[in-house]
C-alpha cells in the first residue's frame, strides 16, 4: 500500500506558550501569518479543530484575552507528519511555543469531530 492511500488518524495537539517575558508579544507579532498557514491546514482537512489556549486568570487591563498556549485536533498519516507541520509552524519557528513541553499523540474522539 503506498503512503498516498495510507489510513489517516487523529492527533492530538498541545503546543504551549513559552513563559518567558516577551513570549506574547512574540506571538502577536507573527499570528497573522500563523492564521493563514493554519487556514490553510484547516481547508486541506489535516486540521480539524485548533484554537488558543487562554489564560485563566484574571485579565489584562485592556480586556483582552491572553492567549498561552494552543491546541489541535490534526488528522493526519502519521505523528511524523503532524510533527512536521507543528514545527513549521512560525509559532515553533519564532520561538511563541515552548518545544520542551510540546504534545502530540494519538485521539479517540468520543464524539463527531467537525
Amino acid at each position: 500500500m503506498s503512503s498516498e492511500s495510507a489510513p489517516r488518524s487523529l492527533f492530538f495537539v498541545y503546543a504551549p506558550d513559552k513563559t518567558d517575558e516577551g513570549a506574547l508579544e512574540r506571538r502577536l507579532s507573527v499570528r497573522s501569518k500563523h492564521l493563514e498557514a493554519a487556514k490553510a491546514a484547516f481547508a486541506s482537512g489535516v486540521v480539524r479543530v485548533a484554537g488558543a489556549i487562554i489564560d485563566k486568570g484574571p485579565p489584562p487591563p485592556d480586556g483582552s484575552k491572553k492567549m498561552i498556549g494552543s491546541t489541535f485536533i490534526f488528522e493526519a498519516k502519521s505523528i511524523d507528519e503532524v510533527q512536521k507541520i507543528i514545527e513549521s509552524d512560525i509559532y515553533y519557528t519564532s520561538g511563541v511555543w515552548d518545544p520542551e513541553k510540546l504534545v502530540i499523540n494519538p485521539f479517540v474522539g468520543g464524539t463527531p469531530i467537525p
